[in-house]
């Protein structure tokens, strides 16, 4: 069995900073893609970034050039730094990891944003 867990939520003022980690654990032979999803309350859950096992991201327009994922494939974990926040980025994020071709999530954090 893999566990996804997350760390690093909590309350910062719009223009703040923080830094998300998450880390996979258990069974695990390889990580393929790894992600950052956020869920807002009342809306979807919306994909934020991605990244590939040789460092290929993607990100959602609403965080680019704002939001940098990063991973490290030798401690199978993948960070997420959030820059320049706004009160829209407020929602519960998770991590999510293709491990062997199955799916995992982590528990999510919680990211407010507010004065």
């Amino acid at each position: 069995q893999v566990q996804l867990v997350e760390s690093g939520g909590g309350l910062v003022q719009p223009g703040g900073s923080l830094r998300l980690s998450c880390a996979a654990s258990g069974s695990i032979f390889s990580v393929n893609v790894m992600g950052w999803y956020r869920q807002a309350p009342g809306k979807q859950r919306e994909l934020v970034a991605t990244i590939t096992p040789a460092y290929t991201t993607t990100y959602a327009d609403s965080v680019k050039g704002r939001f940098t994922i990063s991973r490290d494939n030798a401690k199978n974990t993948v960070d997420l730094q959030l820059n320049s926040l706004k009160p829209e980025d407020t929602a519960v994020y998770s991590c999510n990891a293709d491990v062997g071709g199955t799916w995992f999530w982590g528990q999510g954090t919680q990211v407010t944003v507010s004065s």
